[in-house]
């Protein structure tokens, strides 16, 4: 069944075939498409991001994930039954020369799995949108579908996961098979990060041994995670971490803070664990970071 774009009016199937003018979609009907942990290491090897952005947005490597995704594509929350649903993996979106890198842990099945946007379209991305709009990281408060016109000012957020899991929560061999998307847009956009916020603590441990595969040194023990926590991550002695990693990607990066933040799900802002002010200070800080 085809149903109108919330935004634009065209309709579209659910889940999104790509290359069929979803707004925001780079992929395109020739885009290669991974269907094991292996084709994603071979795919996202040197890569420049719009490959990254589109190869990750096709992936079909985790058998549970892409048969969770499209069966809430196809069922619908009552609520959404009128739209159609993207049911594909939700890629990082962005700057792409950002200085604040936000990582979070998957795509909501009824959030960034139907508006083709990580954190857009449900109550977790009403919060953080509107604390990196306070910042000054996104020129509006607001995000409700890709195509609204937010756009991200020195700021770019990734999932550590991309496919909307059952439960929230990937299985660890997920986490891995998505991984090498993950750590080619860090290498690419890391040279000019200079803070990053993990919202949860998946996030913050995908963070750590992302960055730490990146280049810079991760302190042993590692650093436990906790709303409002931070360390800095130097270079590691002898690597190339923050070096251009292709044209255009930028000079050499410094010293990258890492921010840990409660994450903003309902669970959080309505028991009042986390806070406008809380979330506020985070970013406030990532975004002073120099």
């Amino acid at each position: 069944m085809l149903l109108p774009h919330p935004l634009t009016g065209d309709p579209f199937p659910s889940p999104v075939p790509p290359g069929t003018g979803w707004p925001g979609d780079v992929a395109s009907a020739d885009t290669p498409v991974a269907r094991s942990a292996e084709d994603v290491a071979r795919l996202a090897a040197g890569v420049s991001l719009d490959e990254v952005v589109a190869g990750s947005s096709v992936c079909r490597a985790c058998a549970r994930l892409v048969t969770w995704r499209e069966d809430v594509a196809r069922e619908k929350r009552k609520s959404f039954a009128d739209q159609p649903y993207w049911g594909r993996p939700t890629p990082g979106w962005g700057d792409p020369r950002p200085r604040v890198l936000v990582f979070g842990l998957a795509p909501a099945a009824n959030g960034g799995n139907r508006t083709g946007r990580v954190f857009t379209g449900d109550r977790s991305g009403d919060w953080l949108y509107a604390a990196l709009h306070r910042a000054g990281l996104a020129n509006q408060p607001t995000a409700t579908h890709a195509g609204d016109g937010l756009e991200l000012i020195g700021a770019r957020i990734i999932a550590a996961v991309r496919c909307a899991p059952p439960d929230n929560k990937p299985t660890p061999g997920e986490r891995d098979a998505c991984a090498p998307w993950l750590d080619r847009e860090v290498e690419l956009v890391l040279p000019t990060v200079r803070a990053a916020v993990a919202l949860g603590s998946f996030a913050w441990a995908a963070a750590l041994r992302t960055l730490g595969r990146a280049g810079l040194a991760v302190p042993r023990p590692r650093p436990v995670f906790g709303h409002g926590a931070e360390v800095t991550l130097d270079p590691a002695a002898g690597s190339t971490a923050g070096a251009a990693a292709g044209p255009g990607a930028g000079v050499a990066a410094g010293s990258v803070r890492l921010i840990g933040s409660y994450h903003p799900s309902q669970q959080n802002t309505f028991t009042g664990r986390l806070t406008e002010p809380m979330l506020d200070d985070v970013f406030g800080r990532a975004a002073a970071a120099r």
